[in-house]
């Protein structure tokens, strides 16, 4: 019954601590719009106070070359408001905007979009910006992100195991170099996050990590200054080791402030409720540490060759279910904050990922039932063993180990010798125990992999506040697919440039303007537009393009499927005379 109810729970939670990267609500001008007169600046507000870079925009004139423009900074005092200066004067045509920031959860979101001056350009030049995000730079920071929170389950999650479980005295070395080994992972992981943290935001390479500016510019930050913060505290850890009392008497402070390291610099210290989320976070964090570093540990210690008090892996067991309702109620909690709605669930990238992880969790929870159950039998079974039984006793693994006050987990020595004598070979509930015990490690892997991947997933509810006609943030500038169509129909001839963006499945916005054979700007009393794919014999999707006062145009045409499409463009010159021609217009995922 408890685990159909944690299922439910999980069905709404799921519970990577995510709850809203910034996503962009509104930009003036906006995308794709035609100005009477150049703008004097860019703004773009976004759904959460979002960092500036020393390059957060780059804009680009029709010819492909940089403009030169002011300091970026926030309008009127809002942290959720970029804006830039433009220069005073801007000439005719289609001007390309890339932007960079960084949300108030540390992630850098980038994007692009285009607006024009008097008409848009006759052909778009190649614009040579840089990625959005290195891929070596991107990947390095991922594995330094997994490493540290493996560090942490290890060195919180063996801490809280010698605390709760007493194993025996004879264990306490191994499962020290277990916490020792977790603090050296926490340690690296950490000096290379904040070495990466400056070459990560701006989209550089690593060998930029290398650099002094990057570094004191790092130091500024609130991710960073919570980085050095965890070296601190990693230190303060090392220095209290060498006296076991103190440590013991710190350690619930230590890692709770451990915890807040994340919590004060990630997901949780931005959207609505940032207090309650936090510490939510935290609680969150420690609970998982608790129980993924708890099963290393009790792994660890189940090995054939060790005896083990039946009581400690009975101790875990009432540990990790208080972990797991922990885990449940503040995964509902953040995962409120990150869906929004019921239809996120379904209809966002991040409510997908949710469901898999759900699929994940209960996986997760099945294999922590079957150990909890063969943890059970194993209670029992030492509850009925006979004081008079001969100090040498039976191990799992057969070895003879002495009696110490406790009995061991592992076989009972008259059953045995009789599964010996008969032949038997069904496992031992020690063995199945050690069995699940993997399994649930294998899963808990997997679990932390799809919640790693859910942190970098922007929300359903960011989706849902960004705004509809917004281009996605992407990491490079946006595709478009520009199509010259020529024409002749009696003595009229000319060029009509069609401007697909972004050239992919979904809406796409048409803009088509009309040039004459000296190359300039003509009118013509009527322009049609329709799509049709003919492998999958499916149109003519007619564009709807209106006359916009020198050019045509139409906000949303919508492209079901990719492949190539062929494009007819009819042209009207005059009241008897018009043309149509043909033209293949390749459409992307």
């Amino acid at each position: 019954m408890l685990l159909g109810t944690l299922l439910v729970l999980f069905l709404l939670g799921g519970a990577a601590p995510a709850s809203a990267h910034a996503a962009l609500r509104a930009m003036d001008p906006a995308d794709g719009t035609v100005l009477k007169t150049a703008p004097r600046a860019l703004t773009l507000s976004f759904t959460e106070s979002v960092g500036l870079l020393d390059g957060s925009f780059r804009v680009y004139d029709p010819d492909g070359h940089r403009l030169r423009t002011g300091s970026p900074g926030h309008a009127d005092g809002r942290a959720d408001t970029a804006r830039v200066t433009l220069p005073g004067t801007l000439g005719r045509g289609t001007y390309t905007v890339a932007w960079r920031v960084v949300s108030a959860d540390s992630h850098p979101v980038s994007g692009a979009f285009t607006f024009s001056v008097g008409a848009p350009s006759p052909a778009a030049a190649p614009v040579a910006t840089a990625r959005a995000e290195d891929p070596a730079t991107g990947a390095l920071f991922d594995l330094a992100r997994y490493t540290a929170y493996g560090g942490a389950a290890l060195l919180i999650g063996t801490a809280v195991f010698l605390a709760v479980c007493r194993p025996p005295d004879d264990a306490e070395p191994i499962l020290r170099r277990v916490a020792r080994t977790g603090w050296w992972l926490l340690l690296a992981a950490t000096g290379a996050l904040l070495l990466l943290r400056a070459p990560y935001e701006a989209g550089e390479g690593p060998s930029a990590a290398l650099g002094p500016d990057g570094l004191a510019r790092t130091l500024t930050t609130r991710p960073g200054l919570a980085l050095v913060a965890r070296l601190v505290l990693l230190g303060a850890v090392a220095v209290l080791s060498r006296r076991p009392r103190a440590l013991r008497t710190a350690g619930p402070v230590l890692a709770v402030a451990l915890a807040l390291t994340w919590a004060s610099a990630e997901h949780a210290s931005a959207g609505p409720q940032v207090p309650v989320a936090m510490a939510s976070a935290v609680l969150h964090l420690l609970a998982a540490a608790a129980w993924l570093g708890g099963v290393v540990c009790l792994l660890t210690l189940l090995h054939p060759s060790r005896s083990v008090p039946a009581a400690v892996p009975a101790r875990f067991s009432r540990l990790a279910l208080a972990c797991v309702a922990v885990l449940a109620v503040t995964g509902v909690y953040q995962s409120w904050r990150g869906l929004g709605s019921w239809t996120s669930l379904t209809g966002t990238a991040y409510g997908r990922i949710l469901l898999a992880k759900l699929a994940a969790v209960a996986l997760l929870l099945t294999a922590a039932a079957l150990s909890r159950g063969w943890t059970a039998r194993l209670a029992a079974s030492a509850d009925v063993v006979p004081e008079e039984h001969p100090e040498p006793e039976l191990t799992t693994a057969g070895s003879r180990v002495r009696r110490e006050g406790h009995v061991p987990v592992g076989v009972r020595p008259q059953r045995a010798a009789e599964a010996h004598r008969h032949g038997e070979r069904r496992p031992s509930a020690a063995t199945a125990l050690r069995r699940s015990v993997v399994a649930e490690s294998l899963i808990g892997v997997l679990v932390l992999v799809i919640t790693t991947v859910l942190t970098t997933t922007l929300p359903g509810r960011a989706e849902a506040e960004a705004a509809p006609g917004a281009p996605p943030t992407a990491g490079a500038l946006p595709a478009a697919s520009v199509t010259r169509v020529p024409f002749a129909v009696g003595a009229a001839r000319g060029t009509v440039q069609v401007t697909l963006t972004p050239g992919r499945t979904g809406d796409n916005a048409v803009e088509a303007v009309v040039y004459g054979p000296d190359g300039g700007f003509a009118t013509v009393p009527e322009l049609r537009i329709s799509f049709t794919l003919p492998e999958r014999q499916l149109g003519p999707l007619d564009a709807r393009v209106t006359d916009r006062g020198g050019y045509w145009a139409a906000d949303a045409v919508t492209l079901p499927l990719p492949g190539t499409w062929t494009m007819k463009v009819t042209v009207r010159v005059s009241e008897v005379d018009q043309v149509s021609v043909n033209r293949p217009v390749p459409v992307a995922p």
